[in-house]
């Protein structure tokens, strides 16, 4: 009887004593391993048990100007504490920049990592995948990513053409009233990127600007940055379900879910319906080449694979993209001494064509357009923060950072940081982006879409997209700011304004 307590004791002890020992490392490991090193660099005084999370103002409209004030103090990086247990490294200048981004490092998804979070939403594909050698075979092939070959953006053009026709035919009667602009954009960059990835035509934009999908996302960038803050359900999945904004986090999940799981569905059914469709098809969109995408056994993504990777391009697709096209039409709106030289541009371009659709040829022929719109995306980039974890130890400015270290490409304080951009480096200033100035720059200077090897994948779709939409928005109205309508940046997954953007529309 003794001999099988004993035995019953190990059992339950053995689980329990290897939890402690692996708890007791991750502390070792994080104070006396990550800590010290990271304690070598500057920051700001630490306070027990906040590290330095009492001093950052939280996602607010003050994290913009704590960031920039960071970048201005520090120059080139700073050390911080996010409570007593997670040390980072915030990186702010292309000299230190750069020596992370052209490594393979990747995001920081261990523990109770931030971009974990997104996991339930977005699952463990493209966007939060480590991507460590021994599973690149299991990926989609490189080739997957054609559809943003110019072949494939010809037929993304045309929809980016007639969504913003769509949105500008709807609002050309409205010239009375200011219009939210973040709003109005999601449901039309929502609807581009379903109908260019997936060939989805749902009329999203005749629902009106509160589509249930667009709803959705907003509310869960803000539920997960929310979560992000608070120590008490940010490690515990269960603990956050039994709260009421969690209920609602996994509730939207469910219905982002559904939306992606019907593309995908419509879209087998038609391949079943007609194996040889696909031959008949001019261009293979997103999901075309997801469904058929095998690796070297044969072998294709599950459905469960492919819901991933849908549910990151319509997230990814369409809100940052959202959030670049609403903080450039507000820039623009802004200064009208720079919208008129843009339409000047455009007005030039197309003035001797019936149909004034943005065609494939014509990018290349917008530099001034693209200098305003690379200028408001250095001013409100969408995407504010990037982070990653080392895998192989790197050293920065002498010191010898050790694996799992975690880091912040700040590119908030990048792109405002005075010793890059000078101390007029909150002025809208799209000469900046000359090709004599852009040949003086730092080619890490600039990073809207991140850089190296883990850059954004789908820049050169999202840039066009657009500046496609800003052209035909501005080529047929001018812009002017509701001067009664304050306008407060807030980052969060992408840089939002926290009660909208609202601009007058004026017919010309």
């Amino acid at each position: 009887m003794n001999s099988v307590t004993t035995s019953i004791a190990v059992v339950i002890l053995l689980p329990v004593l290897y939890k402690v020992y692996q708890y007791l490392h991750w502390i070792y490991r994080t104070w006396f391993v990550i800590g010290t090193q990271v304690n070598k660099f500057p920051g700001e005084p630490l306070k027990w048990p906040y590290g330095n999370l009492h001093q950052n103002p939280g996602f607010n409209e003050k994290l913009n100007g704590y960031q920039k004030s960071m970048a201005a103090k520090y120059n080139r990086l700073w050390r911080m504490w996010f409570g007593p247990f997670v040390p980072f490294i915030s990186l702010c200048h292309p000299d230190t920049i750069k020596i992370l981004v052209k490594t393979e490092e990747p995001k920081f998804t261990d523990g109770n990592a931030g971009y974990l979070l997104a996991e339930p939403w977005l699952g463990n594909r493209l966007l939060l995948k480590c991507w460590t050698k021994v599973e690149e075979k299991q990926e989609t092939p490189d080739t997957s990513f054609s559809f943003w070959h110019p072949q494939e953006l010809h037929f993304c053009l045309q929809c980016g053409n007639r969504n913003s026709d769509e949105k500008s035919g709807q609002q050309k009667d409205r010239k009375e009233r200011a219009l939210t602009f973040r709003r109005i954009f999601r449901l039309c960059t929502l609807s581009i990127i379903l109908r260019c990835a997936f060939s989805y035509d749902e009329k999203i934009q005749e629902t009106g600007e509160r589509h249930p999908y667009a709803v959705a996302v907003l509310d869960l960038s803000r539920l997960m940055v929310e979560r992000a803050f608070n120590p008490f359900v940010r490690m515990s999945k269960f603990l956050y379900g039994l709260t009421a904004n969690g209920r609602t986090f996994f509730k939207h999940c469910d219905y982002v879910h559904k939306v992606a799981e019907t593309v995908i569905s419509q879209r087998r059914e038609t391949l079943q319906e007609n194996p040889d469709a696909l031959e008949d098809r001019k261009y293979l969109d997103f999901l075309d080449i997801l469904l058929q995408a095998r690796d070297e056994d044969g072998t294709g993504l599950s459905d469960l694979e492919i819901r991933n990777e849908v549910d990151t391009f319509m997230f990814e697709g369409h809100d940052t993209t959202a959030s670049g096209i609403s903080w450039a039409l507000y820039s623009l709106a802004k200064h009208p001494e720079f919208q008129k030289k843009a339409q000047q541009e455009i007005d030039e371009l197309l003035a001797d064509r019936k149909n004034k659709w943005i065609m494939w040829d014509d990018l290349n022929q917008l530099p001034y357009l693209t200098m305003c719109l690379k200028e408001s995306m250095r001013l409100w980039c969408p995407v504010p923060v990037i982070s990653r974890q080392l895998l192989n130890p790197i050293t920065i400015d002498g010191v010898t950072l050790p694996p799992h270290t975690l880091f912040d490409i700040n590119i908030i304080a990048l792109h405002h940081n005075p010793t890059v951009w000078g101390e007029d480096h909150d002025e809208y200033k799209p000469e900046r982006f000359l090709p004599e100035n852009i040949n003086k720059m730092d080619n890490f200077a600039f990073l809207p879409f991140s850089a190296g090897p883990r850059n954004c994948i789908g820049q050169n779709f999202a840039f066009n997209e657009m500046k496609t939409t800003i052209a035909r928005i501005i080529q047929r109205f001018d812009l002017s700011v509701d001067e009664s309508h304050p306008v407060y940046p807030r980052p969060e997954v992408v840089t939002r304004a926290i009660h909208g953007i609202k601009l007058f529309m004026n017919p010309r």
